[in-house]
């Protein structure tokens, strides 16, 4: 939309046309209120475009980005709920692929859950995906794989240090609790 002959700013046509308004109208503050809050839907969605286009996000993550580059807090929940209808986003989708793709990078599931509480995917759906994507076997296998080639890195010192060192790097990863100092201890003394 063009003002005084200099671009003023993007809306869909059929805001203008709701608007009634032509070539030659004069813009009241109500007019210029409604474009202005349609522009920051319309700016807030192309950065979304842009950001999904590079990779997915969960829904509250992409939000706080979009706020954090400059937008309304309301054009940005407009943007995601534009995405979303037109299925460019999937908090459940993203969820998997991210427990995959991190799990295959060696993350446990403590780091995963907490990464993916913090993007703002309910625990419940972490939870449910988790049992559906990684076995513990896989999990087992996993942890007692990253112990391994850690304790073979750290063989220079002492077995007291080497347990404590690995269990803090699988700790850092996501896995924790009794079995994995066990595991630990075997992984050392073999």
């Amino acid at each position: 939309m063009f003002v005084d002959e200099e671009p003023y700013l993007t809306v869909p046509t059929e805001l203008i046309d709701r608007l009634g308004l032509v070539v030659g109208t004069a813009l009241t503050e109500e007019h210029r209120g409604v474009l202005g809050r349609e522009a920051d839907a319309v700016a807030a969605y192309r950065t979304a475009l842009r950001c999904l286009e590079r990779r997915s996000f969960a829904s509250r993550d992409l939000c706080r980005r979009l706020v954090q580059k400059g937008h309304p807090p309301e054009a940005a929940e407009q943007a995601i709920a534009r995405a979303t209808a037109a299925g460019l986003m999937n908090d459940e989708q993203h969820a998997r692929h991210f427990i995959e793709t991190r799990f295959a990078r060696g993350r446990g599931p403590a780091r995963l859950r907490l990464e993916l509480a913090q993007a703002g995917i309910p625990t419940t759906v972490t939870d449910r995906l988790l049992a559906e994507v990684v076995s513990d076997e896989a999990v087992d296998q996993r942890m007692v794989g990253l112990a391994r080639k850690r304790a073979g890195q750290l063989e220079h010192l002492p077995r007291p240090d080497r347990i404590r060192r690995v269990t803090a790097f699988l700790a850092r990863r996501g896995y924790r609790g009794i079995t994995v100092r066990e595991m630990v201890r075997e992984v050392v003394d073999a």
